[in-house]
This record gives structure tokens, C-alpha cells and sequence, in this order.
């Protein structure tokens, strides 16, 4: 029995944010259906944890952290995921659920949207056939489907933390579909019958359950743009139908995104006092001092922009969040790209602060874009 939605990607973020949402929804008859998953690489790893996703009872999730300062750690089961499939040994399955799904979630991590040098010139009339990218996969997989069913509605809902993640995702599909060669109605069909959907997620998912399942903060928000057509997994509290993406992803880039950069780049800076970890980055004094004093420039921006209201009440989830006494969230990992990561959160700040006339002339922020980042050793 082929199920309503298919994922592709079996990562502790996708158990711990869609498939448990799809869960909880399921219990209360709110679902489209259950999930298939699909993995797409060799990893063992992955392997291991796909063939322990549909064992009796489903996987754990464990929820951990603060709630209007309460202290949370529960478990829930997750029992959304009914079946898995492996792309390699498994695509004439991946292509019967596939004709058949009604929405197609992914998270495919950072380098998922990216195109194989093979995938990207070549075009196989080989029935079994896999490619080796994500786009090329789903590019094969919607002309199968166009040509069995090319009147039914698709709706697609990448989930990777690219900006307008389902326009990205669709450009990067039609464009590989012209170099294919492949005829227009196949493009206007990509168009017309298939839904591309952006959204964003935000929640902390911080570390693994072997051999499947997760653990996380209680906060959960994935943000979905709407569009004319669409069909969303389920109906769920964590999930915010929304004309205004940009202003969710604002929120999420400038206070927690920008705000997890700070304490690294001071992390990097000022070897001690010994913090290790983002909560006890949040419990000192000059850590905390300095975070502050940016968030304080970040509002200065979203009072000019009349979202100040809304800014500060973001602002204090996003402490409560930082300062989540079970969540060992390491500073020396977000410090990872640190440079690539400035120009991605920092910046975009500046030049919009620029825009609206309200950057100041003793910004940290502009300080810490524009100084080199030293790496102490520790």
C-alpha cells in the first residue's frame, strides 16, 4: 500500500520536526496519511536507522527544554513512518509510491540541491536508471509521473534551509529538465500540476537516538507559504500557514541564527572564560552582555520595519530556547564556516539596518563582519 506522503531523508531533524507532527496529527485523524521514506546515500548509518524506523511501537523522540520557564523532558513514540525504501536497490518501488503520493517532503542537508556533473549532462532511457543528485532523482521521478498521470496534483515541500527553498528546488528541476532535452508540456506540466511549496523550519535538534530517534526542544515552528493548490502533510499547532515567509525567516536568521554567530565569533575571540556550550554562554555575564547589545541593534531594525511587537516576543522565545538546561549545544560547532556564516547572518542585517537609515556608527555587528576571525587554540 503506497502512503500519502514520501520523504526523502531519514536525518534526526526530519523525525524529530515532520514525522512527529505527522504522528501526533494521525492520532487525531488530521493527516493525509502516513509516510514513506526514502533513503538516497550509501551510508550504513542511515541504513541502520531506516530499517529500525518501522519497528512495532515507532522510534522515540524525546522533547527537552523550557516552556514559559518550566522545565519539559518528555518522550513521544513516533509511529508516521509505515514504510522505507532505498533508492539504489529499490527505484522501481520508489517510482510506484512516488506516481501515487500526494505531497513530497525532503531534507536533504546543505548540499542536497547540488547536481551530480554526470546527473547534470545526461539523460538515461534505462528503467532503472537512479541518479545520483536529489533534483535529477525527482526529475526522473515527475516524468515518470507526468507520463502515467499527468493530470494529478503534486505537491512538493523541500524543507532544507535554502531561501525559498521550493522555488530554488523547482528552478534547479526545470533547468536540468531544458539541458535533458526533455519537451515543453513536460515543463508545463512541472508548472501547472506540480506545487511547489517554500517554507521554513525552525526547531533545535541536538542529538541522536541510536538507531532511531531523536532529541529536541519542546519550540517547533515550520512556516509554509501559501500557495493555490497545495496539500499540506496535516494539520498541526507547530504549523503556520502564512502569505509573509519573509518575516518568519527574518526573525529566525536575525535573533537566533545571527545571535548563535555572536557567541562564536566572541567564543573565538576571547578564549576565557572557559564556555563551552550556549547555555553557558547565556549564564556569563560578559557572553551575555555582548549578545544582548546586538539583539539590541537587531530591534532597532525591526522597530523601523513596524515589526518591533512581534521582534521582541520572538526575541524572548529565543532566550528561553538559549538558555535550555538539557540542550548541549556546542559552541565550537557553530563556530564551524564561521566567516561563511557572518556573510549569511551578519550582513544582510547591515545592509538592510543601511537601507532603513538606523545602522550605527559603533555597531558590533558591523565589527564583527569586518574583522578577521583568529582561532584560538583550546
Amino acid at each position: 500500500m503506497t502512503q500519502a506522503i514520501l520523504q526523502f531523508g531519514t536525518g534526526r531533524f526530519l523525525q524529530a520536526h515532520v514525522d512527529l507532527m505527522v504522528s501526533e496529527a494521525l492520532a487525531r485523524g488530521e493527516a493525509l496519511g502516513g509516510i514513506t521514506v526514502v533513503q538516497s546515500t550509501e551510508s550504513t548509518q542511515s541504513a541502520t536507522r531506516r530499517e529500525a524506523m518501522t519497528r512495532p511501537g515507532g522510534f522515540p523522540v524525546r522533547l527537552r527544554g523550557l516552556v514559559q520557564g518550566r522545565p519539559i523532558d518528555t518522550s513521544v513514540q513516533v509511529t508516521s513512518i509505515k514504510e522505507t525504501l532505498h533508492a539504489r536497490t529499490q527505484w522501481p518501488l520508489v517510482l510506484e509510491h512516488f506516481e501515487h503520493a500526494e505531497v513530497v517532503v525532503s531534507n536533504t542537508a546543505d548540499a542536497g540541491f547540488q547536481l551530480d556533473a554526470w546527473d547534470d549532462e545526461f539523460l538515461s532511457d534505462d528503467p532503472d536508471w537512479v541518479p545520483s543528485s536529489f533534483p535529477a532523482k525527482l526529475l526522473v521521478l515527475l516524468r515518470r509521473r507526468w507520463s502515467r498521470r499527468p493530470d494529478a496534483p503534486l505537491t512538493l515541500m523541500p524543507t532544507e534551509l535554502v531561501s525559498r527553498n521550493g522555488d530554488t528546488l523547482c528552478g534547479i528541476v526545470r533547468a536540468l529538465a531544458r539541458r535533458w532535452g526533455l519537451v515543453p508540456s513536460f515543463d508545463a506540466y512541472l508548472r501547472q500540476r506540480c506545487v511547489w511549496v517554500n517554507s521554513l523550519v525552525d526547531r533545535i535538534v541536538s542529538e541522536p537516538i541510536a538507531p532511531v530517534g531523536a532529541i529536541a526542544e519542546p519550540y517547533a515552528l515550520w512556516a509554509v507559504e501559501r500557495r493555490a493548490h497545495m496539500s499540506v502533510p496535516c494539520a498541526h499547532p507547530s504549523i503556520e500557514l502564512t502569505t509573509d515567509l519573509q518575516r518568519h525567516e527574518r526573525l529566525k536568521l536575525f535573533f537566533l541564527n545571527l545571535g548563535h554567530t555572536c557567541l562564536a565569533d566572541r567564543w573565538l575571540r576571547h578564549p576565557w572564560p572557559p564556555v563551552a556550550t550556549v547555555r553557558e554562554a547565556m549564564e556569563h555575564p560578559e557572553f551575555r552582555a555582548d549578545l544582548e547589545a546586538a539583539w539590541e541593534e537587531v530591534l532597532a531594525v525591526f522597530d523601523r520595519l513596524g515589526q518591533g511587537d512581534q521582534a521582541r516576543e520572538y526575541l524572548g522565545v529565543v532566550k528561553e530556547r538559549f538558555a535550555n538546561p538539557f540542550l548541549h549545544h556546542a559552541l565550537s560547532d557553530i563556530a564551524q564556516n564561521h566567516e561563511r556564516k557572518k556573510e549569511r547572518r551578519i550582513r544582510p542585517l547591515l545592509e538592510l539596518a543601511a537601507c532603513l537609515n538606523c545602522l550605527s556608527s559603533s555597531s558590533r555587528l558591523a565589527g564583527i563582519v569586518e574583522s578577521a576571525t583568529p582561532s584560538p587554540e583550546r
